[in-house]
């Protein structure tokens, strides 16, 4: 298979391409959803030790969610720098220790979003948290002990994937 065309057919908050495909002699047309390059973080405080979520509203459950902090990667930022900028908005934390986890696609089949998934250390709050005004966010932090982890049903794939690496890493 091969894209042998593209054209944007939506371009607001978010993106979507319809694509030409080609496969052997038949032409395919999909959809793709282009959100962009995000990143994410577990969160981990050396000083409480306790894991720092975050709880708020996501459109597609349609209700609030705790996963770990996320955002996107804006301009030519690095992934690093990211996950760092997203932690202080969200969390109000510097980061004192930073550990790629995965780089992943959460939905191959019909988006071309990626996401780094990192560990942070953290133990310095120089900042509130609770996201940036500006994008309509708010973020409560939730807290979870190590041992408390898996009890707790998250609906998250990124956070299922970086809960079930701290779980392992434990062992």
């Amino acid at each position: 298979m091969r894209i042998t065309d593209q054209k944007l057919a939506y371009d607001g908050h978010y993106k979507l391409s319809i694509l030409q495909v080609q496969d052997g002699d038949t032409q395919l047309v999909r959809e793709r959803f282009e959100p962009g390059t995000a990143v994410a973080a577990l969160v981990y405080n050396t000083q409480t030790r306790q894991y720092i979520f975050t709880r708020q509203y996501r459109i597609g459950p349609e209700g609030d969610l705790v996963e770990i902090a996320a955002g996107m990667v804006d301009g030519n930022e690095e992934p690093e720098e990211a996950i760092r900028r997203e932690i202080q908005e969200e969390l109000g934390f510097d980061v004192d220790y930073l550990e790629q986890i995965a780089r992943l696609y959460p939905s191959p089949g019909t988006s071309a979003e990626v996401i780094t998934v990192f560990y942070a250390e953290v133990s310095l709050q120089s900042g509130q948290g609770g996201g940036l005004a500006e994008e309509n966010e708010k973020i409560e932090a939730v807290f979870y002990r190590p041992e408390e982890l898996g009890q707790v049903k998250f609906m998250d794939a990124k956070t299922l994937v970086a809960v079930q690496w701290a779980q392992l890493r434990r062992k």
